[in-house]
């Protein structure tokens, strides 16, 4: 994190990906980033509804980049930033958009201001990547990314032994490699349908434990996924 000054109007650049963004007053926004220098932040950003704003882009969900604050007595007033990444390919499939929703939720949800959440930062980085790639499938995307965000809280209770008599190997392996692995390791493995399904309960049950509150992008998601193979039943 630069800093110059202190207290009041003193200017710091943070390095991160915006989580949630709302209109303020008649032109402004209110910005939560998720940072790699101070966790998650509300800031605010001045005119950045207006026409030709240079921040109308830039204080948009799924922007990564390099953001510029000045400290003001209760909150960050977002100045300038550097856009490295709109992830483009969230925004041309709703179904795909509400995965990388879920995501920036349960992010905002487990983060906390001051805290040290790179990691947590990285895996949403990554896992925004993944969504959408031909290479994986977004269900996959989705439970490597929760049971790794249970991993870096300290909270995955891994497989009880009812558990590991009821799946198969191939599950086992691929719980134990999603925890063991880095994050940027993460997405360089495949399943088959059958281990996808039982991966998927099994973060089912994890997450139900973990969360305690039920995400508004994910309640939309299965909604739209449940219409989805309903379409697909009577087609």
């Amino acid at each position: 994190m630069n800093t110059e000054g202190s207290g009041a109007g003193s200017l710091l650049t943070v390095t991160g990906m915006v989580l949630q963004a709302a209109p303020a007053g008649e032109y402004d926004r209110r910005v939560v980033l998720l940072t790699r220098e101070n966790g998650r932040i509300a800031c605010f950003a001045r005119s950045a509804r207006r026409q030709g704003s240079p921040l109308m882009a830039a204080c948009s969900p799924f922007v990564f980049g390099s953001f510029r604050l000045a400290a003001a007595r209760t909150s960050y007033v977002i100045t300038e930033a550097s856009v490295k990444n709109y992830f483009e390919r969230l925004r041309s499939d709703i179904v795909t958009a509400y995965y990388g929703m879920y995501f920036l939720e349960a992010a905002e949800y487990v983060t906390r201001e001051n805290n040290d959440e790179s990691q947590i930062l990285l895996l949403l980085y990554r896992s925004c990547q993944a969504l959408g790639s031909p290479s994986f499938s977004n269900r996959l995307v989705r439970v490597i990314f929760e049971l790794k965000l249970v991993v870096l809280e300290g909270e995955f209770p891994g497989l009880s032994e009812a558990e590991r008599a009821l799946c198969s190997e191939s599950m086992q392996y691929a719980v134990h490699y999603i925890a063991s692995s880095g994050i940027a390791e993460l997405y360089r493995f495949q399943v088959t349908e059958e281990v996808l399904c039982e991966l998927e309960r099994f973060s089912a049950s994890v997450c139900r434990r973990f969360f305690e509150r039920e995400f508004q992008s994910l309640a939309i998601l299965k909604t739209m996924e449940e219409g989805a193979d309903r379409g697909g039943t009577d087609g």
